[in-house]
């Protein structure tokens, strides 16, 4: 389809023979230059995002913790506020007292969800930490950072096909909108002489 727009041809308007060039240059952009946008963001990404694991992985560590004794629950508003579907639909996890040892030799308690359903005094369980013991969480895996990465390699991909296919259609608004003028001038001058004998018509 429309490759009667590129033939010579009495009836081709020059505005068919633009739209079939931004047309082409759409399909190239949709076909090469979309991917290579993708390809190009998703190394990008990847590049930042095994970088950022390869940090963690060396400033967080996986240190053993016992359990102490279960944290005191939070009290629950007096006035029934907050969302009492949501509270039963979202069960909380429970939250313990435990002790660890950092990487530096500092003891440690504090608050941690628990590893395990029902926490039991002495229970022992792993969490990370940073080099001064403070907790952090679990640092970034590199396949899942490969995998975000495709992810955004893809959306800028799409998002390229999609902006270049938008951008041909708007010039083939404006194109038709030109057509439609330039025929609305000439059924003007025509019209009026239009069926009558003698006008050439």
């Amino acid at each position: 389809m429309g490759v009667w727009r590129w033939r010579r041809n009495p009836l081709r308007r020059p505005t068919d023979l633009v739209e079939a060039w931004v047309a082409c240059i759409a399909l190239v952009c949709v076909l090469l230059v979309a991917p290579a946008v993708g390809w190009a963001a998703g190394l990008q990404v990847d590049g930042i995002l095994q970088r950022a694991a390869a940090e963690q992985r060396q400033e967080r560590y996986l240190v053993p913790a016992v359990v102490v004794r279960p944290a005191v629950a939070a009290a629950a508003p007096a006035d029934g506020g907050g969302e009492p579907s949501a509270q039963r639909t979202a069960p909380a996890r429970t939250t313990i007292v435990a002790s660890w040892t950092a990487p530096d030799g500092t003891s440690h308690e504090g608050a941690v969800p628990a590893a395990e359903e029902p926490p039991r005094p002495g229970d022992r369980f792993r969490i990370w930490t940073d080099i001064r013991g403070r907790l952090v969480g679990q640092p970034l895996d590199p396949g899942a950072a490969s995998f975000h990465a495709a992810m955004a390699g893809l959306a800028a991909a799409l998002t390229s096909a999609a902006l270049a296919e938008t951008l041909r259609r708007l010039v083939v608004r404006r194109l038709m909108h030109r057509r439609y003028l330039r025929l609305d001038r000439a059924w003007a001058a025509a019209g009026p002489d239009w069926g009558r004998a003698g006008a050439g018509s």
